[in-house]
């Protein structure tokens, strides 16, 4: 396989024409090699539009929705970002290249042992990883950015209070097979924009919590 021709196939063929086109997230998707966070069985699905089985129920996303997940919280370089659910650790990647520091949650350790070995392969120094059950909350400090990586029924209160002012949550949110990407940003001390941004599928939050429901 020609990796870098497979590489300009990838940002030409899917990511551009799902809107994606912010000049930093497109230059970032050749620097940061998304074929070095990927399974050694799976190479050959590095830049294909699916989904990328990590094990124990966890797969990267697709590479567009990465993208237009990065490209949506608009990173600049004093952000502090928090992640839920590290994964291989190349998301982790993109939005640490943005960010100035990125704390990232993983409730599987063999995932996160993983991804540290994945970001100190790309000299990646500015990523905090941390193992845990992170589905409700992770501790109290308040971040620019955050990211939920599984999808939830609802945001979790919790994410939405430990953003700062003028901060970014983006979260997917539904049950399959209706599910929307969106983008919340808190304008107030109590008040929060939602805007939503595409229809997509993927894997649950493990321990999400759940809405009520009407049980006949």
């Amino acid at each position: 396989m020609n990796v870098e021709q497979a590489r300009f196939n990838m940002i030409e063929q899917q990511i551009r024409p799902w809107d994606v086109l912010d000049p930093r997230v497109l230059e970032l998707l050749k620097v940061v090699r998304r074929e070095q966070f990927v399974p050694a069985d799976s190479k050959g699905l590095a830049f294909t539009d699916t989904e990328i089985s990590l094990g124990h129920d966890a797969c990267m996303w697709f590479p567009k929705v990465e993208a237009r997940a990065v490209q949506a919280l608009a990173l600049q370089p004093t952000d502090s970002v928090l992640e839920i659910g590290t994964g291989s650790g190349h998301l982790t990647a993109l939005l640490a290249r943005l960010a100035a520091q990125v704390t990232s949650v993983e409730i599987e350790p063999e995932l996160s042992t993983v991804a540290s070995r994945n970001l100190a392969t790309h000299n990646i120094d500015n990523v905090t990883l941390q193992v845990g059950d992170a589905a409700h909350s992770w501790g109290e400090a308040e971040y620019d950015a955050i990211v939920l990586t599984a999808s939830v029924p609802m945001v979790p209160e919790a994410y939405k209070q430990q953003l700062k002012v003028g901060g970014r949550l983006f979260a997917i949110v539904g049950d399959a097979p209706a599910m929307h990407a969106q983008l919340i940003t808190r304008t107030g001390a109590d008040t929060f924009e939602t805007k939503v941004l595409f229809e997509t599928v993927v894997a649950p939050l493990r321990n999400a919590a759940q809405p009520q429901r009407f049980v006949f």
